[in-house]
This record gives structure tokens, C-alpha cells and sequence, in this order.
């Protein structure tokens, strides 16, 4: 039996550094969606775990026990023989690895192995639990606070000027690191335009010290914010992927195509949030 399992790109619409643990650990509260573009685990039983890579960005990717693929085949002690198609640009702030863990263990899932917990997931990386639901979710703490959250549908272009972020790096330029929460309670959005305008009084606070490491961020964001129909944009994660907000996905899918035509070196993608 073959099974094949979506890895789609998580993307955090705000992104809150709210403190640090003694370990290390940066504490967050982040709204994280989902969206219709991703890589792909194609996967069987076999005797030992093995892994190849294909797609676009699968040069310089390691098919070895250092990918997390291999780490989560291990993790649920399920060995599977696995193709990664990899479609999503690497180090890039919306989680391409941490989803094909996910997608990883939910592949085993599907041939047989038991289910792992979040709290099993999370060895794995602080984005693996929330990719495992792949889902609407506010996200606090080390990403092992889930909450589901209800979000209208939301459309979006996505740019990254094909240059890797180091997360940890980023993290270590940061000058504040106990900054404010998202409020305790959300408001309840009646239409997509609603919850962008209320988006836009939110944060990443990574944004000015990716920048400051990698200022491709800055023209990533500049030439978002001058696509026609854009509503708000921002960075994701720890970047270098940044994204624009639109209340259509036609404007959504035009604006990406004026962009690839103007930036033919960039990584442009339109796409649609998953639903809860």
C-alpha cells in the first residue's frame, strides 16, 4: 500500500515574542493558518527507512537521517520507504520541514503505526504539533499551546527573493524579547476584510531583525505593498517568505503573476487558506 500525504505551507499571520525560557526556548502567540500549496510525502512499508527527494527544491536537500522525514519515520519506529516532493522554497518561514515531519507521521498513521501526541510531535520541532493539525490554530508558549481558532477565508500572495533565514540567527538579532501578547480574547471577524483590518494592528516581531540579516525581506515587503489589491503584508515566520493579504482570489492570482513577471528570480505563489 502507497499513500501519498499534503504537506501545506504554514504561514503565521502574526507572530508575537512574548519572553524566554531559561532553556532557551522563545515563548510565542501566533495565529497560524494553512494554505493550498505545499510538498508531498509519498510513502510504503519497507524493511528499513529510506528517503528520496524530487520536485523543484530538491537540490541540497538531505535524504539522510538529518532530514526530519527521517527523524519522524524513526520517531514512530515505522519504517517506510519515502519520497519527498519537495515544492516549497528551504529555510523560508513557513514551515517546509516541520510539514513534512507532520505529513510524515501522519503517513505512518495511514499504513498502520499508532498516532503520535502532540506532545510526542514536539521532539520533533516547535512547529510539528501545529503542522500535524495543519489547521486554523492560535499558537502560545514553545508551540505546544494549540487553540483552534475560527478565521474567514483568507487570500494571499506569497514571496520569498530565494534567500535562506537562519531562524536561530534572526532570534539572536532580536532586541526585545517580552513583548505584548495578542488580547486574551479574539474578536469575532463577520468577513475577510474584517479580520485583515484587525490583522494589521498586529505584529511579527521577527520582521526588523530578519530584515537587518537579510534586507531581500524589505523589497520582498516593498514590492507586496505596491501589487495592486493588496490589503496588509508581513513577513511569516522568521522569514524570508512574506505574504499580501487580498479579499479576492482572482486579484490574489493577478497580483502573483505582475510579480513573477517583474522578479522572475523570486518564489511567487498565490494561494487560499485551508478551511478549520
Amino acid at each position: 500500500m502507497t499513500v501519498k500525504t499534503f504537506a501545506p505551507a504554514k504561514i503565521n499571520l502574526s507572530l508575537h515574542v512574548t519572553g524566554q525560557r531559561e532553556d532557551g526556548y522563545h515563548l510565542l502567540d501566533s495565529l497560524v493558518v494553512f494554505v493550498d500549496l505545499g510538498d508531498q510525502i509519498i510513502a510504503e512499508p519497507a524493511k528499513t527507512a529510506s528517503l528520496s527527494v524530487t520536485g523543484p527544491f530538491a537540490e541540497g536537500v538531505p535524504a539522510d537521517e538529518s532530514n526530519l522525514v527521517m527523524k519522524a519515520a524513526a520517531l514512530v519506529e515505522f519504517p517506510m520507504a519515502m519520497t519527498l516532493d519537495k515544492h516549497l522554497p528551504p529555510a523560508s518561514g513557513i514551515g517546509g520541514g516541520s510539514a513534512d515531519a507532520a505529513a510524515t507521521l501522519r503517513s505512518a498513521a495511514r499504513l498502520g503505526a499508532a498516532p503520535v501526541s502532540r506532545c510526542d510531535a514536539l521532539k520533533l520541532g516547535a512547529d510539528v504539533p501545529v503542522c500535524l493539525g495543519s489547521k486554523p490554530v492560535r499558537m502560545r508558549g514553545i508551540g505546544d499551546h494549540l487553540e483552534p481558532v475560527n478565521l474567514p477565508p483568507l487570500h494571499m500572495v506569497l514571496v520569498n527573493p530565494r534567500v535562506e533565514v537562519s531562524t536561530p540567527e534572526v532570534f539572536k538579532r532580536l532586541a526585545k524579547k517580552d513583548n505584548l501578547e495578542m488580547p486574551d480574547l479574539l474578536p469575532r471577524w463577520p468577513d475577510s476584510l474584517a479580520f485583515i483590518d484587525w490583522l494589521s494592528t498586529q505584529r511579527n516581531d521577527l520582521e526588523r531583525a530578519a530584515i537587518d540579516l537579510v534586507p531581500e525581506v524589505a523589497a520582498a515587503l516593498t514590492a507586496l505593498a505596491l501589487a495592486p489589491g493588496a490589503q496588509m503584508v508581513r513577513m511569516s515566520g522568521s522569514g524570508a517568505t512574506c505574504f499580501a493579504l487580498y479579499d479576492d482570489r482572482s486579484k490574489a492570482d493577478a497580483a502573483a503573476h505582475q510579480l513573477a513577471e517583474g522578479n522572475p528570480w523570486w518564489w511567487v505563489k498565490s494561494a487560499s487558506t485551508l478551511p478549520g
